[in-house]
């Protein structure tokens, strides 16, 4: 059995859940924006932030607790790329992701 102190300290979370959690922001972020994106675009806007998130992995679970920072993180990584393929604001994409993302 794991100590008390290690019984909910999860390690690092598998690909399939980074994966589902990069597509369920995503799909709540354009709820927020009442705008339509098609699927390709979606997918490849999922694809993208995955990647983003894998690279960055170890800051991301360090900082897991703090929805400020990563959705600072977010603003400065991600949210560029998407707003160009979305063809978006990108003021108005990053507010809606923080709404969204609770950060």
């Amino acid at each position: 059995m794991k100590p008390n102190a290690q019984k909910h300290t999860n390690g690092l979370p598998t690909a399939r859940k980074i994966r589902r959690a990069c597509s369920n922001e995503l799909y709540r972020t354009v709820k927020r924006m009442k705008l339509w994106v098609s699927k390709e675009k979606m997918e490849e806007a999922e694809r993208l932030y995955t990647k983003k998130v894998l690279l960055n992995l170890i800051w991301i679970v360090e900082h897991q607790s703090n929805r400020k920072l990563q959705s600072d993180w977010w603003d400065e990584n991600v949210s560029a790329d998407i707003a160009a393929l979305w063809e978006v604001d990108r003021d108005v994409l990053c507010a809606a992701f923080r709404e969204s993302y609770g950060g």
